[in-house]
């Protein structure tokens, strides 16, 4: 049995039988999908893109906790890491849907199976399941491999018949299918049925440069699923762009296992976006690929593998991106507000997402209210209106709270009257010291102090930092971490500048957005000023108060975090 629950290739394999409607002859599809995710492998070439052994782990853990069918973990004996992934992953990783997938490739030519060093690493790999790859294009069997191509055919057919002795269930990655199909289709289809008849589960076939049109693609695998018994899957790169539309084509045609990679990694464009195919083939086709209850998982899978592999989340991409369900426009949203689905191709729960009201200077009342009503604020026309002017206001001036969605919440949270308490800025100071000595190494040193009071205690704590902002961020948390425990997790991840009016030079207006996270959600704050450390310090206060505000069990008792004092964004020491 597959991880989501049906056989192996369950659907519409082996033919592809198609019905009359209406003068038009259209596809009946798989009732199922296998997908098979290769973000460990194929998704890992990213450039950029480097995993360790307990990345790898953790990436497979929540791969399985979404519910794909098969994870492939890497290449056994390729590589230290690889080896030790396989080693450790019977111990360590339990997998309740999944089925884990040793890679490799089939025998070297003129090397018999058994003497093939990476047929044996495949064997040892300790998988129920492996995937070997094979070339299926002419030019690829006598310029790389200088070959021929009857010995490559052997290679595939030996190959899958080694690894079948010992009892595994086998993939093959037809690669550069596409390609060697339209340059001699006698060819690549030898190299598939030789693969077949070896016993092969799934013959998958590649578009490895990335450059197949789905109309192609459609009118191909309707022929190779009409003429191959087994299950036949698909496997695309995305250098033109259509790795998905592919991927539905090729499923349209008949094919039952779907390859790619979540959030789309992998090599020069990637591959296939899982996180976005997942949900076209069953929230639009009806098809099912992962167990339905998990498609709500997708959109906090996808970002938690964007912590693992340290990439930060595409905001525009489909279905699981920020961006994906949000609202700028007042005529939108102001739709929004009526009917979900005016401006909304899906419900975004049913991939984990949520709308949101992005506030700019764009923005209208409708816009304004629905994000207070998100935030659960009860704000009156009047303080509306307020709120608007002022918005645009900061905005003409250089804010962008769009993108700011902390400094926008603690703006919506003041017009309510609210101010923070949770300490009162006296001063602050930055002080930049280079040394060309070599007791330093030439290193500039950057000392920051900031003075506080708590409850009225006055608190004054200095540090040095890897830059103002570093040392601003240590100093203020030393001043305040003794009364904020909670400080200890709420973590600085990005740090950005921007000149506004790069006619001034060094006098230009700078805007400063910082990326906080308390290791579950990210929040964006914002500070626009002519001096760069007041624009960070206008950023990182909100930053802070912002995890405070919504860190609850952190603060102390006592303290009440819904009304307060007013507080100055402070101003430097003269």
């Amino acid at each position: 049995m597959s991880g989501n629950g049906h056989d192996a290739g369950a659907g519409a394999q082996g033919h592809n039988h198609r019905a009359a409607s209406h003068g038009f002859d259209l596809p009946v599809l798989p009732e199922a999908v296998d997908i098979f995710d290769t973000t460990l492998r194929d998704g890992s070439q990213q450039e950029g893109l480097s995993l360790t052994v307990d990345d790898k782990l953790r990436v497979a853990e929540q791969l399985d906790h979404l519910g794909v069918t098969f994870i492939e973990g890497g290449w056994p004996g390729a590589n230290p890491k690889d080896e030790e992934f396989f080693a450790r992953a019977p111990a360590e990783l339990h997998l309740a849907t999944a089925t884990l997938v040793a890679f490799g490739s089939t025998r070297r030519a003129g090397v018999r199976p058994e003497d093939d060093e990476v047929l044996r690493h495949l064997v040892k790999a300790n998988t129920e399941a492996v995937c070997i790859v094979a070339k299926a294009s002419e030019v690829h069997v006598t310029d790389a491999l200088r070959t021929t191509l009857d010995e490559a055919v052997l290679m595939a057919a030996e190959s899958v018949g080694f690894l079948r002795e010992h009892g595994l269930r086998v993939f093959f990655d037809a690669e550069h299918f596409f390609d060697g199909y339209r340059d001699n289709p006698e060819f690549s289809l030898r190299v598939l049925r030789a693969a077949e008849e070896a016993g092969v589960e799934a013959l998958v076939l590649c578009d490895t440069n990335g450059g197949a049109m789905p109309h192609d693609v459609e009118r191909i695998v309707a022929g190779i699923t009409a003429d191959f018994e087994c299950q036949v899957g698909v496997h695309f790169h995305n250098d033109s762009g259509c790795a998905v539309a592919n991927s539905i084509a090729a499923v349209r045609a008949g094919a039952t296992h779907v390859q790619g990679c979540i959030n789309g990694y992998g090599e020069r464009t990637g591959n296939a976006d899982l996180s976005t195919a997942i949900p076209n083939l069953s929230l639009k086709l009806n098809i099912r690929t992962i167990p339905a209850d998990r498609l709500e998982r997708l959109t906090p899978v996808s970002h938690h593998i964007a912590e693992l592999v340290n990439l930060a989340p595409n905001p525009q991409q489909p279905y699981v991106g920020a961006a994906a369900f949000a609202h700028k426009a007042g005529l939108h949203t102001s739709a929004i507000a009526r009917r979900r689905d005016a401006y909304e191709h899906i419900q975004p729960d049913l991939v984990g997402n949520g709308t949101r009201f992005v506030v700019s200077e764009m923005a209208g009342r409708s816009t304004l209210a629905l994000k207070a009503q998100e935030l659960g604020l009860e704000l009156d026309s009047e303080v509306l209106s307020s709120v608007l002017d002022t918005l645009k206001t900061l905005e003409h001036r250089g804010y962008h709270f769009e993108v700011a969605d902390g400094s926008l919440e603690l703006l919506l949270r003041r017009a309510t009257g609210w101010e923070p308490d949770f300490f009162d800025l006296e001063s602050f100071r930055v002080i930049a010291d280079h040394s060309d000595s070599s007791a330093h190494n030439g290193r500039h040193l950057t000392e920051a102090t900031v003075k506080v009071s708590i409850d009225g205690v006055r608190v004054v704590a200095m540090a040095e930092g890897n830059g103002p902002v570093n040392a601003l961020d240590s100093a203020l948390r030393q001043a305040i971490g003794a009364s904020y425990p909670v400080l200890a997790t709420i973590h600085l991840v990005d740090y950005r500048v921007r000149v506004l009016d790069t006619g001034r030079g060094t006098g230009a207006v700078t805007r400063v957005l910082i990326d906080t996270t308390d290791g579950e959600v990210v929040w964006t704050t914002i500070g626009v000023s002519e001096n760069i450390i007041e624009a960070s310090w206008q950023a990182l206060f909100d930053s802070i108060v912002y995890g405070l505000v919504h860190a609850g069990s952190g603060v102390p008792a006592g303290r009440n975090v819904s009304v307060g004092k007013n507080v100055s964004a402070g101003k430097e020491e003269k």
